[in-house]
């Protein structure tokens, strides 16, 4: 694997870098739109920049170092790939180039009460009705799903798990918003014999989620590296300025070993993350890879966040200060798209598949 960036993708990050380094504005949406990245993994010919894995994890690595709350990936990359791998061109002309453009927000209802990744059953049913489909079911948690103009619905039929576009504004669909612990957004969704459009037609779509959710799973561990940079940072000019006893706090040699340690995880994560990305970059959808992925971003998120708000003390847990936000975000992180619970649970189920594993 080739590790270094091409100018393209240094660009790409540091223009990122920069537009999130001037803070939030109502109309930073529009300038993600403008420079391409709502539409970062869509085709050329369906409005989008036609950039891959890489490029997806070197915007949310950004993302996460700024904190930014645009929902760059559940409104727009994530929704966006479901459309691109099974949507008709009727649909990607009409979908994906006014998500680009920022005209449009999708969000992917997939989650269900109850179903723990990798969730492979759905409660929720399509049925026909004439010239159209009926939903039923629930969904939650919908992520940014209050946002959405378009909802991107999967649902059981006599042929498998299909995807269906659903207008959150039509009747059958009740729409209960919340705010997430990470200041995020998310919604609680009843469909009750809503009018639904099949994504192309109802075959099974089983393989198009798995691979859409891994490189969703791909990009959010991204996001975390970039939040774990920024609290460790944070960390170490906490430690070079506060003092105790009359000097710096990088003079302790435990709170700078404790530091050391925390720089260990991030690097750790950090090659987890990019093996990720780059695997999916090669073409290899492999459900073990992410889920090794997830597992490292998740222990080193917890480890860094718990000490990083440890070792700045009461500081550490006030609004004003960002370092507890970051931990709070990776927190959330840690339980989308699968938990390191589930995803060691989802490791040890293939142990049989390998002659030497090490956890």
């Amino acid at each position: 694997m080739d590790f270094d960036l091409t100018p393209e993708q240094e660009m790409l990050r540091d223009t990122v870098r920069d537009l999130l380094a001037r803070g939030r504005d109502t109309e930073r949406w529009a300038t993600f739109a403008d420079i391409g990245l709502l539409g970062l993994t869509f085709d050329e010919a369906d409005g989008g920049m036609g950039a891959g894995p890489i490029e997806a994890m070197l915007v949310m690595t950004e993302i996460g170092r700024a904190l930014a709350t645009e929902p760059i990936l559940d409104c727009a990359l994530l929704p966006g790939a479901l459309i691109s791998a099974a949507g008709s061109d009727v649909q990607r002309k009409d979908l994906l180039p006014r998500v680009a453009e920022g005209q449009l927000k999708l969000a992917f209802a997939h989650g269900e009460p109850g179903l723990r990744w990798p969730a492979t059953d759905t409660g929720t049913r399509a049925v026909p009705d004439g010239d159209r489909w009926r939903i039923t079911g629930r969904k939650h948690p919908v992520s940014h799903g209050d946002q959405a103009d378009v909802l991107i619905v999967s649902a059981a039929h006599e042929d498998g798990v299909g995807l269906f576009l659903v207008k959150p504004a039509d009747p059958g669909v009740r729409l209960r918003p919340y705010t997430t612990h990470d200041g995020r957004h998310g919604a609680d969704i009843e469909f009750d014999g809503a009018a639904a459009e099949p994504l192309a037609d109802v075959a099974d779509a089983s393989d198009v989620i798995g691979a859409a959710i891994a490189a969703a799973q791909a990009a959010s561990c991204a996001e975390a590296i970039g939040a774990m940079e920024e609290s460790l940072r944070l960390t170490a000019e906490y430690l070079k300025t506060r003092k105790q006893f009359g000097v710096p706090l990088r003079t302790f040699q435990t709170l700078t070993q404790r530091a050391a340690d925390m720089y260990v995880s991030l690097e750790l994560a950090r090659g987890m993350s990019m093996y990720a990305s780059m695997s999916l970059a090669d073409g290899v959808v492999d459900p073990m890879v992410v889920s090794r992925a997830k597992l490292r971003i998740g222990r080193s998120a917890k480890h860094i966040g718990q000490e990083a708000i440890q070792m700045h003390g009461g500081i550490g847990m006030t609004d004003e200060y960002p370092v507890g936000h970051y931990t709070a975000r990776l927190n959330a992180i840690e339980h989308t798209l699968g938990d390191s619970t589930d995803h060691l649970r989802y490791l040890g189920s293939h142990v049989a598949d390998y002659q030497m594993v090490e956890i």
